[in-house]
């Protein structure tokens, strides 16, 4: 028998698409950005959006929401005092490519308890996509079972994913000098980075620090593919530092086994 989502999941699916369609796609191409005290973008859409999923979410789970435009204070303070229950959100993940008309973009949503996802959903306007999952009830992008492929390639065929921002020296230059790899890929919105994973789109990833809100429902939409992760320096990904979280990850089991071989012996 298929597995479908559950009615709770395609709540949080429906939340998604109407924030989208209300609050993200009418000012696509038409709000200007601006910039944050970090040097990162933002625009009146994402400020919305995260108004919208504040009001909205606590109405699907009563629990708090935690959004990337929040102070830092305030975001250290939810994930500290609301271990029972916490939305995790990025309104809008690629506001750059938002901000600049570029398609890559996604509306993230995670509901955390004990500090580990239990409901992930990242939706892709432009393209309708809506990857969701379910911690122990798998995974799909829109109607379809994830993962789509279910080859299981060499590494040296393989498609990566990679962020070199935050990556050593050492590290960056040996991924792009002599990587393992075919190919590698980078478009500028790590919630979608994790899909795409999970979809068999590309095959390995690497990023050196994610902030909670770029991993929070991502993760779980990979592990629930079949997915596996971990990070630069420890083997259990969830050792990692929240707020600054590496991720080294495949979708198959084998890919994980000679990617994270390679990175060790090369970070």
């Amino acid at each position: 028998m298929k597995k479908v989502p559950s009615p709770s999941l395609q709540a949080l699916i429906n939340i998604a698409r109407e924030v989208a369609a209300s609050e993200v796609m009418p000012r696509y191409q038409k709000v200007v950005a601006e910039l944050k005290h970090d040097g990162s973008l933002f625009t009146e859409a994402d400020l919305a959006a995260q108004t919208a999923l504040q009001r909205l979410l606590p109405q699907l789970v009563d629990c708090p929401v935690l959004g990337e435009e929040m102070s830092q204070a305030e975001q250290e303070a939810l994930w500290h005092d609301h271990p029972d229950g916490l939305w995790i959100v990025d309104p809008i993940d690629g506001t750059s490519n938002f901000a600049h008309g570029l398609p890559y973009f996604a509306v993230s949503i995670a509901l955390y308890r004990n500090h580990r996802p239990v409901l992930g959903v990242v939706y892709l306007p432009v393209l309708d996509e809506c990857f969701a999952a379910e911690a122990g009830c798998g995974a799909w992008l829109n109607s379809e079972t994830l993962p789509l492929l279910k080859d299981d390639k060499q590494l040296k065929h393989a498609m990566a994913s990679i962020e070199t921002k935050w990556l050593s020296g050492h590290l960056a230059t040996r991924v792009v000098t002599v990587n393992p790899y075919h190919s590698h890929r980078n478009f500028g919105a790590s919630t979608i980075d994790w899909c795409w994973l999970a979809a068999g789109r590309t095959d390995v990833m690497l990023h050196g620090a994610q902030k909670l809100w770029d991993y929070a429902a991502g993760v779980l939409i990979l592990l629930e593919s079949g997915g596996q992760v971990g990070a630069l320096f420890h083997d259990n990904y969830w050792d990692e530092n929240p707020w600054h979280r590496s991720a080294v990850a495949a979708r198959t089991p084998s890919l994980f086994t000679s990617w994270s071989d390679w990175v060790r012996k090369n970070k």
